[in-house]
């Protein structure tokens, strides 16, 4: 009897022993997969600090200079670029970084977007005549697209964006610090790729992986300046015709 009981202990003990070792694999792989999912939202937390502290430099820089600055001279000099803007493609490329005092890339590494509506980026910015055009739009309950901030027609009775900022995520489109171009790898992200190439209309959206969804894979964040702010900012400093 006695040899049976300690047999039965031994595999009792041989058990739990296995049952712990199973236990501590699946634990490790809850925490690596935790700790992956909290790394990539720490990346996003610190994306959006950046677009925040650029907004306010971007703020800052109208209240010095009367305007909102050009776009980065290029991918790797983050001053202004010198000349005015022609059109609003001209006016449409990465965060004058240098020009402003702040980080010009993600969390990622990827450099920040911007584009600025050209009569905000000359001084003296006109503001009984001034118009700004940029636009930002969404999807809607069924997918359609609609107009988050700003409308169809911009005028002077019905404003719409000074200037649009944002990154382009961990994935597909983007610029490095370095200035080397990332190569779209999905299909189907169509609200990704129209972000790539707006020089007016901006998609902002909630992040999807799906590529089955309206606008496919998204994982772009925007931010944005509207008329009234900028306006109370620039009289605020006694810059503002």
């Amino acid at each position: 009897m006695k040899p049976r009981h300690r047999h039965g202990r031994q595999r009792g003990a041989a058990l739990l022993l296995l049952v712990a070792v199973l236990g501590l694999g699946a634990a490790s792989l809850l925490i690596s997969a935790f700790s992956r999912n909290t790394g990539e939202a720490e990346r996003q937390l610190r994306t959006l600090a950046t677009l925040a502290q650029a907004r306010d430099a971007l703020l800052g820089f109208a209240t010095t200079h009367g305007r909102l600055p050009r776009p980065a001279a290029s991918a790797i000099d983050g001053r202004e670029r010198p000349a005015d803007c022609a059109s609003d493609a001209d006016c449409s490329g990465f965060l004058p970084w240098v020009a402003l005092g702040v980080a010009g890339s993600d969390a990622w590494g990827k450099l920040l977007r911007y584009s600025v509506t050209p009569e905000m980026a000359r001084a003296p910015i006109v503001s009984f005549s001034a118009v700004a055009n940029r636009v930002v739009l969404g999807r809607a309950g069924r997918g359609e697209l609609a107009y988050v901030a700003g409308q169809e027609l911009c005028d002077v009775s019905a404003q719409c964006l000074p200037v649009v900022l944002f990154s382009q995520g961990k994935e597909h489109y983007g610029t490095s610090a370095t200035g080397v171009t990332q190569i779209n790898t999905a299909r189907g992200n169509a609200d990704e790729a129209a972000n790539d190439y707006a020089s007016r209309r901006f998609i902002s959206r909630p992040a999807s992986a799906q590529d089955g969804v309206p606008g496919g894979v998204f994982d772009d964040q925007l931010s944005w300046i509207t008329l009234p702010i900028l306006y109370q900012r620039m009289r605020a400093a006694r810059n503002l015709p």
